[in-house]
């Protein structure tokens, strides 16, 4: 990893300059990250009651494999800039009751549900990287696409909200939440959506970081 590539920078402009960052957007680049990670153990004690009852969930296996494919195919150097640039909670107290939810500046990235013994996923991503013009119509989204790119193509499913650029993408079943995050157009969709947030300063959801589960998304967790 570089050293700070502009004194005046943020985000992850501190650590990668914006050819390198379109390198890796493109996955023609490997980034180099931190060989350790900054760790908090009053952060870990802190949420480990809510880690236990996550451990409960029949879930788990699935829910932790997909969870190390995105830390290492949709973060970029994600230990250099865990917690400080995007976090991952536990168990969050939201109204919607997920899993876990994986955030950036003040911005959702990822969220992972339980769907009876399996998964469902929500991804958000900028509308532009999914209609067939790369506009921002919303009548241009490319379903087919969309459906091609799933096991079964009632598993997706997307609603656009109000703002610029945003689509949530909703996806049933680990195997094609896999399947998404294996195909080319949609891996660099989620990562420029990551890249945009990642840029946009420090994270704001820092106190809700969950070592535990940033365990299994870096690797690092116990088999």
């Amino acid at each position: 990893m570089n050293k700070k590539s502009s004194q005046g920078a943020k985000g992850l402009r501190q650590f990668l300059n914006l050819e390198q960052q379109e390198d890796w957007l493109q996955g023609k680049a490997d980034l180099a990250d931190a060989e350790e990670r900054q760790d908090s153990i009053e952060q870990r004690i802190k949420y480990s009651p809510r880690f236990q009852k996550l451990l409960l969930r029949p879930q788990v296996p699935e829910l932790f494999e997909i969870l190390e494919r995105y830390g290492q195919t949709c973060v970029p150097i994600p230990r250099a800039t865990e917690r400080a640039y995007w976090s991952v909670s536990c168990l969050p107290s939201t109204s919607d009751k997920p899993l876990v939810r994986v955030n950036a500046s003040w911005m959702e990235l990822f969220t992972l549900y339980a769907d009876d013994g399996d998964l469902r996923a929500r991804f958000i991503v900028h509308l532009s990287d999914f209609t067939t013009d790369g506009s921002l119509a919303q009548g241009r989204v490319d379903e087919a696409f969309l459906e091609r790119s799933l096991r079964a193509p009632g598993d997706v499913s997307f609603s656009i909200p109000s703002g610029p650029d945003i689509v949530i993408v909703k996806i049933r079943g680990s195997a094609s939440i896999r399947d998404f995050l294996a195909v080319p157009r949609a891996l660099r969709a989620i990562r420029r959506f990551n890249l945009t947030h990642m840029n946009r300063g420090r994270n704001a959801y820092q106190a809700s970081h969950s070592y535990s589960v940033a365990d299994h998304m870096l690797g690092d967790g116990v088999r």
